[in-house]
């Protein structure tokens, strides 16, 4: 339902081109662009919106650092032909998820994540999440109940969930977390303001964000956070 890649976005991977394989040897469906003889390459890891599907993100890895492996997951939960979702999302007002449904994902995303970084032979501290709105809170999910899986996430157009909210304190754990946050101001799905809350709250959590705001975006990716995007990326791993 909600895609992520704007008309740019569209247009740079628009060329003619083979479908990427679905690979179906992890406990999540993926695709993958990734250099099997080099060793410890910085693996990116791309989580869908609800109502999308692994191919929604994939294009981003040809604006992206190529010294980089990427893969794109598929949520668990199908909604309908070729749509999926990480959660239910729960009840009116300020986007919640079903814990339930969190509990379950996180758990088979946590799997997935320990077994790609086997597969692809890859130090955990490598390892980054790039979530677009449901992703991206499937991002904060994982990551900060669990920050010695990954190095470091980005969340775009995202938001922390009340219920993982309600659970964390401050965790020296959770100090080597590298976090990007994209938002854009006239987001009507994920309001702006729920960009800046994660801002604050990672901030009490002793995390240090890098925060992006993208004057006019909606619920969607932009050419120039994409960019952003990149350069965060490129100075984790210089």
């Amino acid at each position: 339902m909600f895609k992520a890649l704007t008309l740019f976005l569209l247009l740079v991977s628009s060329g003619l081109q083979a479908q990427p394989s679905l690979h179906t040897d992890l406990p999540l469906n993926y695709l993958a662009q990734v250099d099997g003889q080099a060793g410890n390459r910085p693996l990116v890891i791309f989580l869908h919106g609800s109502g999308s599907n692994e191919q929604d993100l994939f294009e981003l890895k040809d604006e992206l650092p190529r010294d980089y492996n990427y893969l794109s997951v598929r949520a668990p939960k199908s909604m309908e032909q070729d749509r999926y979702q990480w959660f239910a999302k729960k009840g009116e007002g300020a986007y919640d998820g079903d814990a339930s449904d969190l509990k379950a994902s996180g758990q088979v995303l946590l799997d997935f994540i320990d077994k790609a970084r086997v597969k692809y032979s890859t130090d955990a501290s490598k390892v980054y999440l790039v979530g677009f709105s449901q992703g991206a809170m499937m991002s904060y999910e994982v990551a900060l109940r669990h920050p010695e899986a990954v190095g470091g996430i980005a969340a775009m157009g995202g938001r922390v969930l009340s219920v993982l909210r309600a659970e964390l304190t401050p965790d020296e754990s959770r100090r080597a977390l590298a976090i990007f946050i994209g938002h854009g101001t006239a987001d009507p799905i994920i309001p702006y303001h729920d960009g800046t809350e994660a801002n604050t709250f990672l901030k009490t959590l002793a995390l240090e964000p890098e925060f992006h705001a993208y004057l006019g975006l909606g619920h969607s990716i932009s050419a120039q956070e994409v960019q952003d995007l990149r350069a965060w990326l490129e100075r984790l791993n210089p």
